[in-house]
């Protein structure tokens, strides 16, 4: 006898694609607006309890990321440059709180010494650790050397991203199962990953080109961090934000910074960072949810309600809901 046929999942389906070609439905908030009435999405559930850890909280789409979180219950830790935006941060996400203890820590990620230290010190205050939201990002007009002498964003999107989830991997181990987060861009896509050509010269480099083959290039960093940890402690996962804030667009393109504000002005509806973030490391949408176990900091979730399904591994989860 043959299977009854899903109409609306058969519907979704279709929508879902023709948003995806479109690109203004997965640059907009046209996209997450039409798929939420059609695929049920639903919000993600309580986090009291959890602890985690975000990078680039101080605004954008870590600072949304930080304030769903919290009005989740989750205690949280801000990592961010500077001293009174990452106060002014933390202000913002505990007027949210429903309880959860909101900490800041003072880091820049493109300083390798100053990220060994960090996670030192939340080896020492933290008991716990249940997800790790590697967030912190850098879009540069020009060649910048980090003080460790490596090209900045490379530093900032991947070497620091792996010195921090290796020094707090005893912390990630002693929370199994715990997530570790990486927010790449959609901006990926544009680039190939090719080792030889990763790290730009300062005779040829280009901010935008440099920005994209390391957000590809921390793909294949979570599919290496799942490899060596998720075994041990956590499972490892890459997601693109569901569209660029407005920010983004006029400010994060070096050549034409407000090309693409112009481009998507017209529909007034270019995302703000709540709108990027994909609702919090338990809902994430367009994440794919094979292996996924129903826990709040286990899974991803979906773009709608799932059953639960137990997993006997840890698996790799991966969102591609449009660029950053």
């Amino acid at each position: 006898m043959s299977q009854p046929i899903d109409v609306r999942a058969g519907a979704a389906t279709a929508v879902d694609a023709v948003l995806e070609a479109s690109v203004v439905g997965s640059f907009t908030r046209i996209g997450p607006a039409v798929r939420r009435r059609l695929e049920h999405w639903v919000d993600p559930p309580a986090v009291a309890g959890r602890t985690m850890v975000i990078t680039g909280a101080t605004s954008g789409l870590g600072l949304a990321a930080a304030c769903a979180l919290s009005r989740r219950g989750a205690n949280l830790v801000l990592v961010g440059r500077d001293p009174t935006r990452s106060e002014q941060a933390r202000r913002t996400v505990r007027a949210v709180s429903t309880g959860g203890r909101i900490d800041v820590e003072l880091a820049d990620l493109g300083d390798l010494e100053q990220v060994r230290r960090l996670g030192e010190r939340l080896l020492e205050r933290l008991d716990r650790l249940d997800v790790l939201i590697n967030n912190a990002g850098a879009l540069l007009r020009t060649y910048t050397r980090a003080p460790d002498g490596h090209e900045l964003t490379i530093t900032v999107h991947l070497l620091a991203q792996f010195a921090l989830t290796q020094g707090l991997l005893p912390l990630l181990e002693a929370s199994a199962p715990s997530r570790v987060i990486t927010m790449t861009s959609g901006g990926m896509y544009t680039q190939k990953f090719s080792l030889g050509t990763l790290v730009m010269s300062e005779d040829d480099y280009d901010g935008t080109v440099a920005y994209a083959r390391a957000k590809r290039a921390q793909v294949v960093l979570t599919h290496e961090l799942q490899r060596r940890f998720g075994p041990r402690a956590s499972t490892s996962t890459w997601c693109t934000p569901a569209g660029p804030t407005r920010r983004a667009c006029t400010a994060g393109c070096p050549r034409s910074p407000r090309s693409s504000a112009r481009c998507f002005g017209p529909l007034r509806s270019v995302r703000t960072p709540p709108c990027g973030w994909p609702a919090s490391p338990t809902a994430s949408p367009k994440a794919a949810s094979s292996g996924s176990t129903g826990d709040p900091v286990a899974s991803t979730g979906s773009r709608g309600p799932t059953s639960p399904k137990p997993s006997s591994r840890p698996t790799v989860r991966r969102s591609m809901s449009g660029a950053r």
